[in-house]
């Protein structure tokens, strides 16, 4: 709780990725509060207000998966919103002339975007969402300790680079200093 507020601060995409493992860790717990706090939350050293506080958004988070019928997988709706939000100035900055770095980053990234997409199989989503897809498993396969390929390292990469400058821009365009000179 404290450090997905800080992450959602300061960087959008280590967020949605930490929000991620939390709706991951949840799951291993089987959305039971009692568990996640025995595995979880008594690791760290908190206030009884600080404990009682991150009960509350831990529980807060479990009936939100349960009524959103995303208890075995899925993604709650408010990380489904950080994605759009982010595709939508993902959108916007593709069609902008002012911003080449980014369009350029984003073609660098393309080729591995449209392979992963292909191993997808039948459930496509976008372009943002496959990128975060990719830095999700290799954190997960990195958890499990397993080997990864030069390949899977090189696209992962580009990917973290190109989604470390739409993170840059989503805090620029949330201080509304991306698109400034627009009037």
């Amino acid at each position: 709780m404290i450090i997905a507020s800080q992450k959602h601060k300061e960087n959008i995409a280590e967020y949605l990725l930490y929000m991620w493992q939390i709706e991951d860790i949840i799951r291993a717990n089987n959305l039971d509060i009692d568990r996640i706090t025995a595995s979880v939350i008594d690791r760290f050293q908190l206030t009884d207000a600080q404990r009682k506080e991150m009960v509350e958004w831990y529980e807060s988070l479990i009936d939100m998966m349960r009524r959103e019928g995303v208890e075995k997988t899925g993604h709650l709706q408010l990380n489904k919103n950080v994605i759009i939000q982010l595709t939508d100035l993902h959108l916007a900055l593709l069609k902008d002339p002012r911003f080449p770095e980014y369009t350029a980053e984003f073609y660098k990234t393309l080729p591995y975007i449209v392979e992963l997409r292909a191993k997808a199989g039948d459930t496509p989503v976008g372009e943002i969402e496959t990128c975060f897809n990719a830095l999700y498993g290799m954190l997960m396969l990195r958890l499990q300790g397993k080997e990864i390929t030069p390949d899977t390292l090189d696209a992962v990469a580009q990917i973290s680079k190109f989604l470390a400058l739409l993170a840059r821009d989503y805090n620029l365009d949330r201080e509304d200093k991306l698109f400034k000179d627009e009037e």
